[in-house]
């Protein structure tokens, strides 16, 4: 997919994701601008495993490039290169001037407007190599610094200021060939006090009075180039990979961190020792932390890109930082084939968020799968997706299945198959697929391979079905056997289709608990448990480690329940004035979209609901529906936020403010308290939150 990068933004300790191109419309013709499977070959000719050198890639590109921060100006040359005799579609931002367009020594001709992008269809052609020539330049938007995460997310404009240059690939800043992977060298030129990067490798650099200039290589066949720029204080240092190659890391900082350079490549270093040991050897000869005068998290090959704010932020060195590290492995080293799903979001997850869970406790790496599901819970059905039409990051439903689910379902399939074998089929999947193209599929066959099984059942249904199972203990029973050994049998029960699952039982004793795992493949089974002592209960999953679809008493509201639910209703208490319009903001906040508003007279209505007021008018609002607010929370703090789950099973989440500061003072935080049952604030701090305690299906045993 063009333009792609993954990120990194950070919700309450919780990293994220991808952005991409749109699909083009040319002259009638869809460019699809994911992957081509027939690059893959292209891209696997790369030389050794233990560095990334020249790939004979199908498609380079030359480019020199001069920007001005201060006056918001770029110009550019570029050079393609293409070894391919199909039709092309060369793309570049519509808020470019071209100056002067050549392919194979003939003028260009009149390009064809395709929303913010231009683009002109080049014919097919024998002849090889293919030569195009392009020059341009363009003003770039001003640097925004107000933006929120989700707002610089989605920013796909290329923007320049004193403090920082930001031209996303998605901007179409340069010239490129539509759903073509292309390597690359590209040199940049910058006032004196700034410095520039983008990935790939730096080949050469100097600063002079009359500027700064470097010169970035990328040898292999990648998806798009993002470029950074800003007055940075470089701090290097070189590392030695598991094989003895060196490794430059370095972090471009902006003054005001520049104190955290060091550790950050501690930081850095530690995780590429990791995963050199866990997966293979580290596929690039650097990587580097950039820091923005935004709030960015993204990641890209060799870098990442992350908000000053972010930066200080003391869980990220221990979270996100690892994802993106992570990322030139997944998503980096082996390119996603869109087409059939993107996986690199969920084994990254896996592998970095919540394995450093699983390091910290076994608690802990519990708390977060229940997280998963209890956000999955929060959905409705009508934002269910399978795995396979997961792309990108778009929204909270989005990252619920396609970072969450996904993650999950590597860890059923690592409780499977063992992580001896787990770990020996990513090894591999690696070895055979670095630089290339790989699917599901690809992953698929990688784990057969090293277990000696076929998944085919397992892969099927947890890539292709939407939603999840709904898995029922309906019936347990204790019966004595011979020998003085003891019997349970237990039922299960799941609707039509039926999944065939891995459903771990735990029976608990006196002398403890023991697990057993049963093999449910109908819509109600009966299962016989032996135990060697007299068994007291029966639970379903207590561990949390099989997707599924939660009872009400297994997941206790929470708020994003009321925030990522398209049906949730909103009631603003404030009548008018600026109370009302901080309460639209923060409503409007808390579910990425207007609201949609009822008044506050209606009786409850049979949705999930959001209530948002002053506290005495949520007192009285409260009293007229013969509700309260929760004793632990009265007269705490200057803000609170709860949920509760109302009688007909839908949930209410309220917000209530001591005054209008107190409550416009919630915008920026509470959006990133999703996973809490409750929160109370003094001003914008968070000094309390938490969960409702839960209970799990179990029955007790006569």
């Amino acid at each position: 997919m063009k333009g792609m990068r993954n990120s990194c933004i950070p919700d309450s300790g919780k990293a994220a994701r991808i952005v991409s191109h749109a699909p083009l419309l040319i002259a009638g013709i869809t460019a699809i601008l994911f992957f081509p499977a027939a690059f893959a070959a292209e891209a696997a000719k790369s030389s050794s495993a233990q560095e990334v050198s020249r790939v004979d890639s199908p498609v380079h590109y030359d480019i020199r490039v001069h920007i001005d921060p201060l006056e918001r100006t770029l110009k550019g040359r570029s050079v393609i290169t293409a070894n391919t005799r199909e039709e092309l579609t060369l793309v570049i931002g519509r808020r470019f001037e071209v100056l002067k367009g050549r392919v194979d020594g003939e003028s260009i001709g009149p390009s064809a407007t395709v929303g913010a992008m231009r683009a002109w269809r080049i014919p097919p052609e024998e002849k090889l190599p293919r030569r195009i020539e392009i020059e341009w330049r363009g003003e770039l938007s001003p640097l925004d610094t107000s933006l929120d995460h989700r707002q610089t997310l989605g920013q796909n404009e290329p923007v320049s200021g004193e403090s920082g240059t930001f031209l996303p690939d998605s901007s179409g800043w340069y010239p490129y060939l539509a759903g073509e992977l292309a390597s690359y060298d590209l040199s940049m030129e910058l006032p004196v006090g700034q410095r520039g990067v983008v990935a790939g490798r730096l080949a050469e650099e100097s600063e002079s009075p009359q500027g700064f200039r470097a010169r970035f290589e990328f040898p292999a066949p990648t998806g798009g180039i993002d470029l950074m720029a800003g007055p940075y204080i470089v701090e290097t240092r070189t590392i030695r990979s598991a094989g003895g190659k060196p490794i430059v890391l370095r972090t471009y900082f902006h003054r005001e961190v520049a104190d955290l350079a060091g550790e950050y490549l501690d930081s850095v270093k530690g995780y590429i020792d990791l995963y050199e040991s866990w997966i293979g050897a580290y596929p690039f000869t650097e990587f580097s932390i950039v820091s923005s005068p935004t709030p960015t998290g993204f990641g890209m090959p060799t870098l990442t890109y992350l908000g000053l704010e972010v930066l200080r932020l003391p869980f990220i060195r221990a979270t996100s930082l690892g994802h993106e590290v992570l990322h030139n492995w997944w998503g980096n080293g082996v390119y996603p084939d869109y087409a059939k799903g993107n996986w690199s979001e969920g084994l990254t997850t896996f592998m970095a968020d919540y394995a450093y869970k699983e390091r910290e406790s076994d608690s802990a790496a519990r708390e977060m799968r229940q997280g998963w599901l209890r956000d999955f819970a929060a959905l409705s059905p009508s934002q269910y997706a399978p795995l396979t039409s997961f792309t990108s990051r778009t929204h909270g439903a989005s990252q619920i299945v396609g970072y969450n689910k996904a993650a999950m379902v590597f860890l059923m399939l690592r409780d499977l198959l063992g992580r001896e074998t787990f770990d020996r089929a990513l090894q591999t999947f690696w070895r055979e697929q670095r630089f290339r193209v790989a699917s599901w599929e690809d992953l698929q066959r990688a784990f057969e391979t090293a277990s000696g099984r076929k998944l085919h059942i397992f892969f099927d249904q947890w890539l292709t079905r939407p939603g999840a199972p709904v898995v029922r203990l309906t019936k347990a029973v204790r019966t004595k056997g011979v020998g003085g050994s003891h019997h349970v049998s237990v039922t299960l029960e799941q609707p039509e289709p039926a999944y065939r699952l891995r459903v771990p039982i735990a029976v608990r004793t006196q002398q403890g608990e023991e697990i057993h795992t049963v093999d449910l493949e109908n819509t109600q089974q009966v299962f016989s448990i032996e135990t060697g002592v007299p068994p007291l209960e029966v639970i379903l999953d207590p561990d949390l480690r099989l997707f599924r679809h939660l009872m009400p008493q297994e997941a206790t509201p929470i708020l994003r329940q009321v925030m990522v639910n398209k049906t949730t209703v909103t009631v603003l208490l404030p009548e008018s004035g600026p109370a009302r319009d901080a309460a639209e903001i923060l409503a409007t906040k808390l579910q990425h979209r207007a609201p949609k508003l009822i008044p506050g007279t209606d009786n409850m209505p049979a949705t999930p609901t959001l209530v948002i007021g002053l506290q005495d008018q949520v007192d009285a609002w409260l009293a007229r529906h013969e509700l309260h607010r929760p004793e632990d929370m009265k007269g705490k703090g200057s803000a609170q936020a709860w949920t509760t789950r109302l009688s007909d099973g839908t949930t209410l989440a309220v917000v209530s403010a001591r005054d209008i500061e107190s409550l416009a003072a919630l915008t920026r935080p509470l959006p990133h308290y999703g996973r809490q049952s409750y929160v109370v604030f003094e001003g914008a701090k968070a000094v309390h939150r938490g969960t409702w305690p839960t209970r799990p299906q179990a029955v007790k045993l006569d």
